[in-house]
């Protein structure tokens, strides 16, 4: 990613947290964390990295309530940024807390059996 692409998901990422945080009304979101941002190098998909918390019902419900709210989440971000041309917003599940979770287990598991 090059530096310009950097700055403008750092900003994606502060502003869109704000926009859900203070203005989405949609209870079915819930506690998210907007945990990563990665834009491409033509500044025209941004990648938004979301992380729930709670099970994985409260997940799908708020996944799919940020898909019915990216039309308006994509505008207010304009009216936030300076850019011509805002990325398209494409929200995905960020999993790598379970992965380090279940890493984490595996190695505790194998120094308990190295112990014995």
């Amino acid at each position: 990613m090059t530096l310009k692409a950097e700055k403008v998901a750092g900003i994606i990422q502060k502003e869109v947290s704000e926009i859900i945080q203070f203005q989405l009304k949609d209870p079915k979101i819930g506690f998210i964390t907007i945990t990563d941002v990665t834009v491409t190098n033509d500044l025209s998909i941004a990648k938004v990295y979301v992380s729930f918390l709670g099970q994985k019902a409260r997940e799908e419900a708020g996944m799919k309530a940020l898909e019915r709210s990216k039309g308006y989440i994509r505008s207010e971000l304009a009216k936030r940024m300076s850019m011509r041309k805002v990325p398209e917003l494409h929200f995905l599940i960020d999993d790598s807390l379970e992965r380090g979770n279940k890493i984490e287990r595996i190695l505790y598991e194998i120094n308990q059996e190295k112990d014995k």
